[in-house]
């Protein structure tokens, strides 16, 4: 399997375009059994740790952001070591990799313990120790059903997850750059609210590392590498 893999790691950007999308269309099950276990291992620094980087078939996740964003989010899961209805996920992502005990709500999709509601309406007593969320708030208002513009929505949509924290709790949320114009905007001048910020910056296919926020700011999406190419990891603590 020399030049197949000699291939898979060095491919110039356009290729491994073509690549993922004929993976895609080809099936997971092809990219399971072909791709996969050619890839050699790959760790991205994180907040002064190594994270290992996630290749899953679904997805095609080895060669696009979620990469990075999977293992960042059990890592979260792993920090808040919490009982599972103390920890909500908005969006289901991660449950395309695993399964988790912990409720998850997405206005869209339907799946066990998934509730179909939208947060900024869903109405509940319960508080979360941690509220998570992959590469979801980009698409608030933007490329879903709703009305008026998508900052107003993103930042109606913090505010109401940071209500539903308990007092020491913590929204995460990570984001890709360069897809929502008015998502980029908010971060460009620190408008959308976080409390504590990294950056993520893709050097090759499958290399990430973490940079400074003047770094990432510009980061295009879809080039030169398929998907994200800056990934933006954001914490909110809870209201006031």
């Amino acid at each position: 399997c020399g030049p197949a893999y000699s291939y898979l790691q060095q491919r110039p950007p356009f290729c491994l375009h073509v690549t993922c999308m004929l993976l895609l269309h080809l099936g997971s099950s092809f990219s399971n059994r072909v791709v996969v276990p050619l890839l050699r291992e790959r760790h991205f620094k994180f907040r002064g740790g190594l994270l290992p980087c996630f290749y899953a078939h679904y997805n095609v996740t080895w060669c696009n952001e979620r990469a990075v964003e999977v293992p960042l989010g059990r890592w979260y899961l792993q920090q808040a070591a919490t009982e599972p209805g103390r920890v909500l996920v908005v969006g289901h992502v991660l449950g395309h990799y695993g399964n988790h005990d912990h409720a998850v709500l997405d206005k869209y999709e339907t799946a066990a313990r998934v509730i179909n509601e939208d947060i900024t309406t869903w109405q509940t007593e319960e508080r979360f120790d941690l509220i998570l969320s992959i590469s979801t708030f980009e698409h608030i208002g933007f490329d879903d059903d709703a009305a008026g513009g998508s900052a107003d929505k993103i930042l109606a949509a913090i505010a109401a997850c940071r209500k539903l924290l308990n007092p020491q709790g913590r929204l995460a949320i990570t984001v890709p750059l360069g897809y929502n114009p008015d998502l980029d905007r908010l971060i460009e001048c620190n408008a959308l609210g976080e409390d504590r910020g990294w950056f993520l910056l893709r050097h090759g296919p499958r290399e990430w590392k973490e940079v400074a926020r003047h770094q990432a700011m510009g980061t295009p999406f879809g080039r030169p590498f398929p998907f994200a190419n800056g990934l933006l990891v954001a914490e909110f603590d809870a209201s006031d």
